[in-house]
This record gives C-alpha cells, sequence and structure tokens, in this order.
C-alpha cells in the first residue's frame, strides 16, 4: 500500500478536521462532518475468499454506502462484475462529470459519504472537475478509479493516466493500491479521511490486475494514518479572550462560513447569536446556517451581497468568524477589508488560520465544540456584568437595511424578469425543499431572492464556480433525499454543459425539477462586459433566444423529462405549480427571460467593499463618519 510521505501528510494535515457527532435526524438535516466516521465497524461480514473487485465491493457494503455513480470502463470493468449482485445501487450516468457532481450533491444534501467510479485515463480525467469542486467546498466524496495493470504503469499503455498525480492538490489524500490485501484498509481509511475532519475528497485509484487478483476479504480493517490528528476541541483560553472581546465590542459581526454547515452547529450558532445580540452574516456557502427571516440576520456578505452585510463587516470593530476562510469574493481588495476589526478566527483547519487576514484570537477546533464553549464562555462574561450595548450599532444597520433592501426593476423592453422568476419559485417551493444552483447570475439571484431557513437547503458550487454543476448535483441530492422536493436553478449556459444526465434521471426514477434561466447570453460574463468592456459583448450570446437553437422544452422532451415553458409573470405561478405537480418524472421549465438584468448590490473584481455599488451608478449614501 502507498504509505503517506511528509509531504501528503501535511497535505492531508492541512485538510483535516475532526468530529463525532451523531448522524442527522429524521426530517433529513444533513449529518454533521464525522457521522459516516464510525461505518467500517458497523458491519462485520466473515471473511471471505474473493477478487480484489470483490473486496471492494465487500468493502462499499461495509462501509454502509447505499448508492454509487458511474461508468464503467476497461480497467475498471472487474468491479463491475460483483456490483451487478451487490445491494449498492449503481447509477449509470451519462458523463463521469456528472457523476462526481451526483456524488458532491449526495453528500451535500445527506452529510454522507458520495462515492464516484470511473475507469482509467480518461474515465477517471473527467472526474478531476468535480473533485477539485469538492476539494474547493470541503465536500466528503470518495473517487474510485481503475487504474491500468501494475506491470504497465509508466508505459503510456492505452488508456493511462497518471490520476493519482494530476489530483494530489486537489485531494485530501489519495491512493494507488498496489496489492488485493490492501483493498478493505485502503477502502475505510478513504471513508475516514473524506468525512471527518474538514471534510474533503479522497481518491482511491486501483490498477486493474489487483482488481482480478485473488484475495481474502476480512471486515474491519485497522487504520492506519499516522499524523492525522485533527484538533476537535480548542483551547479554553482562546476561547475565554474571544468572549471577552465580545462583551466589550461596539460593532461586532458573526461572519459564517460553511464550516458551520458541516459541523452541525446551527442550533448552537442561533443561541449564541440570540444570546449576544450580535448581528450575523452567512456566505454563499452558509446560507441556511441561520434563518434568513431572523431580525439578527444581515444577509451574505461579499461582491453581490446586501449593503448591510458589507457595511456591517467593513465597519466592525470585532469580527468572529466561524468557519469560514475570508476568501476573495467576501474581503474585496483585501488591504482596505475592515480596517478596524479585531479578528477571532475560528477554523478546525490551521492553514486557514491567518493564511488571507491576521487573526488577533486564533481558535481551531471543530464548529460545533468552538460554538458551544463560546456560548459557556460568553454567558459567564454577562453573569460578571460584561456585556456591550450594541443599540447604536444596530440603529445604524437598521437604517441601511431600510434604505437598500435587496429588490430589482422590472425590466423596460416586457421581458420576463429572472429575479421575480426565482423569488416565486421560491415562495411555491417553500423552505423545505432543496436548491441546487449553477454558477452565474441566475446563483446569486437564487442566492439573494430565495428565502434559506433550514440546513441542507441550498447546494451551490462556491469556491471553484463550476458551470454544469446544478443538474447532476440536484440528482445526487434527491437520490439522496427522495422525500424531498429538489429544484436546479440554471443558467442556459450552465445547463448545456452536463444536462445528459436528464437521461440518468429519467431512467433511474430521479424526478428532480430543473427552472433554466434562459437569457440567451453567458448573463455574468455579458453583466462584467456591459459594466467593464463598453458593451462589446464578444461571445457571450447562445443563440438560445434568437434562434431557440436548443429548443429547451423537445430538449427535455428528448431526454424523458416533462418539458415546459414560461414566458410571461402571468403564467410564472401556474407553470411552478403544474411543474410541483408532477411527482413521476424529471421537470424542465424553460423560463425565456430578459438579457440585460443584472446581479446588484456589486463590488467590483478587485475593488474595496468601501466602493459597493447598490445599483448601476447608484452607490449606497452613507454618514460622513462610516463609509
Amino acid at each position: 500500500m502507498t504509505r503517506p510521505t511528509p509531504e501528503t501528510l501535511a497535505h492531508s494535515a492541512r485538510r483535516a478536521r475532526t468530529a463525532t457527532e451523531p448522524a442527522g435526524d429524521a426530517d433529513h438535516t444533513p449529518a454533521p462532518r464525522g457521522a459516516a466516521a464510525a461505518t467500517p465497524a458497523v458491519r462485520q461480514p466473515a471473511p471471505a475468499q474473493v477478487s480484489g473487485a470483490g473486496s471492494l465491493v465487500r468493502s462499499l457494503e461495509a462501509l454502509g454506502v447505499d448508492v454509487v455513480f458511474g461508468i464503467p470502463g476497461g480497467a475498471i470493468l472487474p468491479a463491475y462484475d460483483p456490483l451487478y449482485d451487490s445491494t449498492v445501487r449503481h447509477i449509470l450516468v451519462r458523463h463521469e462529470q456528472g457523476a462526481g457532481h451526483a456524488a458532491t450533491g449526495y453528500a451535500q444534501a445527506t452529510g454522507r459519504v458520495g462515492v464516484c467510479i470511473a475507469t482509467s485515463g480518461p474515465g477517471a480525467t473527467n472526474l478531476v472537475t468535480p473533485i477539485a469542486d469538492a476539494y474547493m467546498d470541503s465536500v466528503p466524496m470518495v473517487a474510485i478509479t481503475g487504474q491500468v495493470a501494475r506491470p504497465s504503469i509508466g508505459t503510456d499503455a492505452f488508456q493511462e493516466a497518471d490520476i493519482q498525480g494530476i489530483t494530489l492538490p486537489i485531494t485530501k489524500h489519495n491512493f494507488l493500491v498496489q496489492t488485493p490485501e490492501e483493498i478493505p484498509q485502503v477502502l475505510a481509511e478513504a471513508f475516514h479521511l473524506a468525512s471527518t475532519g474538514r471534510p474533503g475528497p479522497v481518491l482511491v485509484d486501483i490498477p486493474k490486475d489487483v482488481l482480478q487478483a485473488p484475495t481474502t476479504f476480512a471486515w474491519p480493517p485497522t487504520l492506519d494514518l499516522p499524523g492525522y490528528r485533527p484538533t476537535l476541541h480548542p483551547h479554553g483560553k482562546q476561547i475565554r479572550e474571544a468572549a471577552r472581546l465580545m462583551a466589550m465590542a461596539r460593532r461586532p459581526v458573526l461572519y459564517v462560513g460553511g464550516g458551520v454547515l458541516k459541523a452541525g452547529a446551527t442550533e448552537g450558532l442561533r443561541k449564541l447569536a440570540e444570546l449576544t445580540g450580535i448581528p450575523v452574516v452567512t456566505t454563499l456557502m452558509a446560507l441556511g446556517a441561520f434563518p434568513d427571516s431572523h431580525r439578527q440576520h444581515l444577509g451574505m456578505p461579499g461582491m453581490h451581497g446586501t449593503v448591510a452585510a458589507v457595511y456591517g463587516l467593513q465597519k466592525s470593530d470585532l469580527i468572529v468568524a466561524l468557519g469560514a476562510r475570508f476568501d476573495d469574493r467576501v474581503t474585496g481588495q483585501l488591504d482596505s477589508f475592515a480596517p478596524d476589526a479585531t479578528v477571532v478566527h475560528a477554523d478546525i483547519d490551521p492553514a486557514e488560520i491567518g493564511k488571507n487576514r491576521h487573526a488577533d484570537v486564533p481558535i481551531v477546533g471543530d464548529a460545533k465544540h468552538v460554538i458551544d464553549e463560546l456560548i459557556a464562555a460568553v454567558t459567564a462574561e454577562r453573569k460578571a456584568g460584561h456585556r456591550s450595548d450594541l443599540a447604536d450599532w444596530w440603529t445604524q444597520l437598521d437604517d441601511l437595511r431600510e434604505r437598500y433592501p435587496l429588490g430589482y426593476e422590472e425590466p423596460s423592453d416586457g421581458t420576463l424578469s429572472p429575479q421575480y422568476v426565482i423569488k416565486r419559485l421560491g415562495e411555491i417551493a417553500g423552505p423545505d425543499a432543496v436548491y441546487v444552483a449553477g454558477v452565474g447570475q441566475h446563483q446569486m439571484w437564487a442566492s439573494q431572492f430565495i428565502s434559506y431557513e433550514k440546513p441542507g437547503t441550498w447546494l451551490n458550487s462556491g469556491g471553484l464556480g463550476t458551470m454544469g454543476y446544478a443538474v447532476p448535483a440536484a440528482m445526487g441530492a434527491k437520490v439522496g433525499r427522495p422525500d424531498t422536493v429538489v429544484w436546479a436553478v440554471d443558467g442556459d449556459g450552465c445547463f448545456q454543459m452536463t444536462n445528459q444526465e436528464l437521461a440518468t434521471c429519467a431512467l433511474e426514477g430521479i424526478p428532480i425539477k430543473v427552472a433554466v434561466i434562459n437569457n440567451g447570453n453567458l448573463g455574468m460574463v455579458r453583466q462584467w462586459q456591459t459594466l467593464f468592456y463598453g458593451e462589446r459583448y464578444s461571445n457571450t450570446e447562445l443563440g438560445t433566444h434568437k434562434h431557440r437553437i436548443p429548443d429547451f422544452v423537445k430538449l427535455a422532451e428528448a431526454l424523458g423529462c416533462v418539458g415546459l415553458r414560461c414566458e410571461t409573470p402571468e403564467d410564472v405561478d401556474k407553470t411552478i405549480e403544474a411543474a410541483m405537480a408532477i411527482t413521476d418524472a424529471p421537470v424542465v421549465i424553460d423560463f425565456v427571460v430578459g438579457k440585460d438584468a443584472m446581479v446588484w448590490p456589486m463590488v467590483a473584481a478587485g475593488t474595496s467593499n468601501d466602493e459597493i455599488m447598490f445599483a448601476r451608478g447608484v452607490r449606497p449614501a452613507f454618514d460622513e463618519d462610516e463609509i
């Protein structure tokens, strides 16, 4: 077996987190990270003489895997024979990228490890994008790839690619299996690494001759991961210092990232916020971690965040960052971000702390434990009579919320407003549905105009910004939560990248619903061309308006789905309701919307958050002593 080198151990440690919370409850709230970690010891089948492929499939069964997404091919084909008789459901996708995103969507919706399978060479390299996507968004995924036989490795054999080397920078860890006897241990370690600590993708590459060789399958294996010791509980001194600062601050903000969702810490977050009265901002990856309707929620910060959220961070005197990473889309020009703020940065990945913004109080630990211990420490401060008066701070923030609410203008040319479509979709489908967005304008509108009240109801590609994510990820989410309504909100550009997975949905009985926000263009790129390139629209028109190529209704029907089209505001509600009434087939709605709608507010890339624009040519008016 390939043992971790000092370099790969350091790489794994940088991506590492540990947790021991129980699995999610009956309402399908995603299980917190670590819920799958105990599964290697759950099922203990008797030792048996099998092939390496049989050992692989039995390991998946013992790990409690219920579904995998994949496509067979030459190098991985030996694994497909025992899979034929397995209790593990295999969903045959139409492209390996679809398998990877489906595994990601499954994992994000359930909190369990998503699994995808591909063959060697191009099959494996087609997984690179979803693996990178899962790495950026800390999603627990195990990718299993076939490899050419061991004697052929390094000879440029047919369909050979060094997928271990290719994915080393974008995996939490990866393995090249050398003998069939290693398979149970490698699989158990892969699932443990993917699901514990800071979650992430793990690759397991298995040569064809290893899959074909005879071996003895025995379970459970012993994990051997020297150096993998993520910190779970934070240091008490740092917690007490953070609580002291929270009790003294006059303009504090809780800056909440996706790590809070992954830790299953949303209930604690609400208790902490209500205990302290501190305003909350939730990043794009954290929507649903704190109810949008809660009075203390200022909204999403960053490039297309609310004016109040951007202002709150920028003018704060204390930022308490919980499971967030101070990425460029939140901070804007980094050297001008929140110049007067003291920073408490809590994250289970020590490599994130201080990476972009200096942390005055660094806290390494699992977000659930950090928040629980902060609640206790803040309570002690309050009992000692230490609490700050935030009335003036809230007066400023409430004034901004009133003057600069999220909104939009109806198109002057009478076309359908995309914001109206998405707003009504959220209102009709409701807060219990799962919304999966592609990348671009529609993603931002979905983050702004749908109200997220519960964890696990918003899935998107945040860090990598992967076009084509929505349809296969929605498929994976629906497989993981079959009793939940799942809507993919996609753009006409994104939709054309991976819509072939609708055939998978139709044949496998996965009735997702897709709202295509069809503006005839690569919308976000067109918006930038409008604002920064003198309205020179180079290669952004897609032809889905002018030529109706493709016709999305006909395409949906050709792929075995129900196709609907909506072009007027009067038809929006009844079209969405018609889609909601269909429960036995995938549905695609072609919402033909205007091409000139823009996402506002906006902080232009590379500029300071001080330069936020409420609308085109409209900059928020602040008091002289403010921004």
